[in-house]
């Protein structure tokens, strides 16, 4: 377990600016998920929603445990 926090750690610290900013975007999109199924309003758009959290977090997931690795 202690490795592959210290794996985490070493791959955050080459993210880009960019990096940042799409895990922000997984967040803030799984947090505004999470919220869709309680409001009718962002009922409509899950859709985008999904499809913006599943783009960002596999691009975090690439940065963290394959781009790394070269």
């Amino acid at each position: 377990m202690l490795t592959l926090v210290k794996r985490m750690l070493k791959a955050a610290k080459e993210y880009t600016l960019f990096d940042f900013a799409c895990i922000k975007v997984a967040l803030l999109s799984f947090g505004l998920l999470i919220g869709a199924y309680f409001s009718k309003f962002f009922l409509n758009h899950t859709f985008f929603l999904w499809v913006a959290f599943i783009l960002t977090y596999l691009w975090v997931l690439y940065r963290t445990f394959f781009k790394t690795r070269r």
